[in-house]
């Protein structure tokens, strides 16, 4: 039997990596755009859409929520990963509670204009945060504070920087890279890169 390169999965050393990524110890900085500075005493969060109770908290009222501290790795598209990352932030699963959803999917909108689709699998089940804390520290502007979503068994894009909103939509809709060919779900383990992946 002969097997075509092209058609094997390539595995990292580290089994922690997917295949095709490398380990970064830095935290590269790679944005679609200018980094938005929005004063705190102007920055909300809203969930809407397909919801049966729409929200809004202030940046005040969003960290008075019940705080989680995961421990994750990371996985960036561009092929690096970065393990055992530290974050605090609430739960997308508390929000999304008291929004009751009626919608599967969600779009996440940021400010800048970046926004990014996710089934509702994937923020749901303790698998998603509102970051707003990095190693100990507010996150910083160019890696998405005030806040970001943090989805980490995703790739990076759909932990979208800036999170301004989580629109509960009925259809799926796609966003910013994923209209521009990247992958509608972006799982690292199965390399999901780019549409048809």
């Amino acid at each position: 039997m002969i097997v075509t390169r092209g058609f094997t999965r390539r595995r990292a050393a580290d089994d922690r990596l997917p295949p095709g990524q490398y380990r970064e110890d830095d935290f590269p900085v790679l944005s679609a755009g200018p980094t938005p500075h929005t004063p705190l005493d102007r920055w909300d969060l809203t969930v809407t859409g397909a919801v049966e109770r729409e929200l809004r908290f202030t940046w005040d009222e969003l960290r008075a929520l019940p705080v989680e501290r995961p421990q994750v790795d990371i996985h960036c598209v561009t092929t690096w990963s970065k393990l055992d990352t530290h974050w605090a932030g609430v739960s997308v699963d508390a929000l999304l509670e008291a929004a009751r959803p009626r919608g599967g999917y969600v779009l996440a909108v940021c400010d800048g204009g970046y926004t990014t689709n996710l089934p509702l699998e994937d923020v749901t089940g303790g698998r998603a945060w509102i970051a707003y804390e990095f190693e100990g520290s507010p996150l910083a502007p160019e890696h998405g504070g005030p806040a970001r979503l943090l989805v980490p068994h995703l790739y990076f894009w759909k932990s979208a920087k800036w999170v301004r909103g989580l629109v509960v939509r009925e259809r799926d809709e796609r966003g910013f890279w994923e209209e521009l060919g990247y992958h509608d779900r972006g799982d690292p383990w199965l390399e999901q890169r780019y549409q048809g992946d």
